[in-house]
Order: structure tokens, then sequence, then C-alpha cells
């Protein structure tokens, strides 16, 4: 488990999400020999990727004078130069603005895998060095998750450009019967405690009174979901909120993205080719738009975050995730007290309305799945691996 892992297990942690991050930035080689890809808000050029990745692991560690302290760095510390003279201005992504990142003059691949060489190394060894106490390992722990956020990201933007990566980029067949699970009324702790690695945005652990509900065993399958769109369900505009019809409007879609018919039936596109639709896996690529609507004609909606979290920690053998992200009802938000950590970037620019996901996906890292992470994208976002799971209207 990264939250808690020792010196010597974090060092293979952050090995292996290493190569993790090589693997698939050779992949995009192959099928991009010039690693470029469209401008595009979902997308990011590959190499900048690349090189932001070593970037971030050598500002908060290797260059970090404080990073003994933990959550309570000053993040505007003097920072040591970096290895590359001009990195800052090339891989902070909280001063280069994302549109650009097409246009900066960024070293060539080899230049720049060396570059992540020489940041790994000096990571490495510096971790051999420090003691096992939480904050000691802070900066350590916050690196990796970073690393294997990138490598999630790279997976479904490969997705996006329809090209082959060694991971494939479908969700499995859901093993597990559906239903409903039951949960009475009651109060919760919500959010991480203090041991251990914790997020900022999950740190606050309060106590919330939850009401009886009635919530899905697992993700909706593609069985549940092709019944509203051959009803033609993206045309009828009462199973969308407002800005759900804008978006449907701006988009143009009239199914859900990556899918297509085929007869009778219908294909999905996992990376450069088509399949045929596994009707028994989670439905993926969707909106939260697109999820609500789908609540809306079936007489369902979406969970609160704190009826996902209380299903997941109470219930956890009867409560099915990690296949796909799963939308919520609920607006990212700081919890009560929340005091941003010396990465100010991760969290409280973010506090904006946009939904909260719980959950994971097929892609995303074992060492970063945990039932109390937030994550948090805009309602339109239909590139990433997004389901959803619903609840009964009406309280048991």
């Amino acid at each position: 488990m990264m939250r808690h892992a020792a010196p010597a297990a974090l060092a293979e942690a952050l090995r292996a999400s290493r190569e993790d991050t090589l693997r698939t930035f050779a992949d995009y080689r192959r099928a991009l020999p010039d690693l470029r890809v469209p401008q595009d808000a979902a997308l990011n050029p590959p190499l900048w990727e690349l090189g932001h990745i070593g970037w971030f692991q050598e500002y908060w560690i290797a260059r970090n004078p404080q990073r003994a302290l933990g959550p309570r760095a000053d993040p505007d510390a003097a920072r040591a130069a970096p290895l590359r003279k001009d990195a800052d201005a090339l891989y902070n992504s909280s001063r280069v603005a994302h549109g650009r990142r097409w246009s900066l003059p960024l070293p060539d691949a080899e230049a720049t895998l060396a570059d992540l060489e020489r940041q790994f190394a000096g990571t490495i060894a510096l971790l051999a060095a420090t003691p096992g106490e939480d904050e000691a390992l802070y900066f350590f722990r916050l690196a990796l998750a970073h690393e294997d956020m990138h490598h999630e990201a790279a997976i479904y933007m490969a997705q996006t450009l329809a090209i082959d990566v060694e991971q494939p980029a479908a969700p499995q067949p859901l093993p597990v019967p559906g239903g409903e699970l039951e949960l009475p009324a009651g109060f919760f702790h919500l959010g991480s405690g203090s041991q251990g690695f914790a997020f900022d945005n999950e740190l606050g652990t309060h106590e919330v009174e939850v009401g009886a509900f009635r919530i899905d065993r697992c993700a909706r399958r593609w069985r549940d979901v092709l019944p509203f769109v051959e009803s033609g369900g993206y045309a009828q505009p009462q199973w969308w909120s407002d800005a759900g019809r804008a978006w449907l409007q701006a988009s143009g879609l009239r199914h859900p993205r990556h899918l297509r018919r085929a007869g009778s039936g219908w294909q999905r596109r996992v990376g450069s080719g088509w399949q045929p639709l596994d009707a028994d896996a989670p439905a993926c690529h969707l909106s939260a738009h697109e999820a609500a609507a789908w609540c809306a004609w079936a007489g369902r909606r979406l969970p609160s975050e704190a009826q996902w979290e209380r299903a997941a920690i109470e219930a956890p053998e009867a409560f099915a995730w990690g296949e796909v992200w799963e939308w919520t009802s609920s607006p990212f938000r700081p919890y009560p007290g929340f005091s941003a950590h010396p990465y100010r970037d991760y969290s409280a620019p973010w506090f904006d309305g946009r939904p909260v996901l719980r959950g994971a996906s097929f892609a995303t890292s074992a060492r970063l799945r945990h039932p109390r992470y937030r994550n948090y994208f805009t309602a339109e976002r239909n590139d990433i691996f997004a389901g959803l799971r619903s609840c009964a209207v009406d309280p048991p």
C-alpha cells in the first residue's frame, strides 16, 4: 500500500512506476514517431508529459530543502538548481499554461529520457538515507502517486488518439452479480485520518449523518445503459439537465463515445481497432451528464460521495469497485478545516463545483487505489475511464 510504504517498499514501487512510464512512452514513440498530438484540452504533448514527471519528482524531492517536513514544508522555500537549467520554465505545470506546451523548445526524447534517469537515481539515493517516518516520506509518496496518475492519463490519452499501448484500454466484464446493497440510516466518519499518506482534500475526518439508502453493488454494465441509448435517450431532452442538454448539443453525440453500431449490435473502439461490445463490461467513457441522464431515465439517482464511501468502507465484500471511475452527485469541495498541502495546485484551484468521482479504473495503479480517494473532473469529460453506479430514489 503506497500510503504506508516503508523506504525499501517505496523504492520498489517507484521503480515499478517508472517502468510503467517508460514502457508506455515507448508505445507512444512506436505509434507516433514524431510524438506530435493535436492541441486539445484533454491532451498533453507526450514529450512534455515525460519531462514533467521527472521535473515534479526532482522539484519536490532533490531540490526541496524542506522535504523532511512533509505537509508542513514551505512550498515557496528557495530551491536548488535543476539538473536541466531551464526545467522550471518548461515543465512547471503551475506556471506553464496548457496551451503553451505545444510550442515549448523541449529537449528531444533521448535527452528527456537521460534527464529522467539522472533525476531518478538521485531520488533513490535520497530515499535510501531517509527515515521511515510519515513526514520524511511524504514527498516520495506524493511523487509516486503523481507518476501513477500520469500513467493512467497516458492510457486514456492513447484511447483518445486511437493508438495502441501495451495496457489494454478496456475494463473487464464484471463477475459479481448485480442487485442492491441496503444500508440503514446512521452516522459515518467521512475522510482520511492522519496516519500514513493522504491527499489534502481527504483530510479533516468528520462525522456525517447518512440516511438509509440502497446502492448498486457494482457499476452499471452496458446491458443496463444500452436500452437508454437504443430507445432514443440522447434525443429526448426530458432526461437531461440544462447543462447536459447544452453539452449534448455541443458534442453532437447520439450514443456514448467510442461506440458504433455493428449490424444489430455494438462495437467499442479499443486503441486503433474495434471489438464487439461485451454487454457485461461496465459502461465506460460516460460524462457526468450521461450518467445523470441515464439515472433520470431509469428512475434512479447518482450516489453522494458520503454514500459511496460508507458502502465501500462498511460493506467491502458486497461492494465491488475498481473497473471504472464512478461519478457522484457531490461537488468537489473542501472538508471542514481544509489546509492545502505544499503542492498547492493539487486541490484548492478545483473547488469550483465540478463533481467528485469515486473508486478507480482498470488503468489505475493498485498503489493508488483507496476507498477514501477523491477524484474530480469537469462534468463533460468523457475521455476518462468513467462510468456510473446508482441509488434508489426512495429510501428503503
